[in-house]
């Protein structure tokens, strides 16, 4: 009996086939990962908003209770709302995150922060504030907001230092420009932030 004898063609259609197979796999297993990976940095993104969105909701609490005792410090207190109004004016959205949009974020949050350790000299001044329930209860959540913030900034750096060595690993950032993945920014530290600030309450 005589084996079939299959035709050169056939061979070369099955390993280009083969290869086609191969490569397709390759590509959607990368396109995958780096979706996968810019949907964590977005929704990381969320909660790097949302912890902020904390912070500019205690804010009129505090005024208002700084106000009941320091109500010449109007200056002060304007200043604190004004830097939380354009705090919350600068929205990003996850998919745009360049440098340029992290640091017009980080400026208005600077801003805010600054205002509210102006805030903060002023209740020194205050010893009745200071021992207020409602204020000392205000001053252990902005606290506690602020520490959210700084692990909520770390987790986003986290995902977004896996996201961009991704994209930029060959062969994948062949990919990543071809189907539109681009670096995001990191949150860069302010000048002076190796110091250590002194908060006293």
């Amino acid at each position: 009996m005589k084996t079939p004898v299959i035709p050169k063609n056939w061979i070369t259609i099955g390993v280009v086939i083969l290869v086609v197979l191969i490569g397709y796999l390759y590509i959607r297993g990368a396109y995958n990962i780096m979706v996968r990976l810019d949907e964590g940095v977005a929704g990381q993104w969320a909660q790097v908003e949302n912890v902020y969105q904390r912070r500019a909701d205690l804010i009129p609490n505090l005024v208002s209770v700084v106000k009941g005792y320091a109500a010449h410090e109007r200056e002060t207190l304007e200043a604190v709302v004004e830097a939380r109004n354009q705090a919350m004016q600068v929205q990003l959205d996850p998919a745009n995150l360049t440098p340029e949009a992290i640091a017009q974020f980080q400026a208005a949050q600077n801003g805010l922060s600054s205002a509210l350790s102006r805030l903060m000299v002023v209740v020194e001044a205050h010893p009745d504030l200071k021992a207020n329930q409602n204020f000392l209860d205000l001053q252990t959540q902005l606290e506690g907001t602020e520490n959210r913030i700084s692990n909520e900034r770390r987790k986003y750096a986290e995902l977004v230092r896996d996201y961009n060595t991704t994209i930029r690993q060959f062969p994948r950032t062949l990919f990543a420009s071809l189907f539109g993945f681009e670096r995001k920014a990191h949150f860069e530290a302010v000048e002076g932030a190796e110091i250590v600030p002194e908060i006293v309450f």
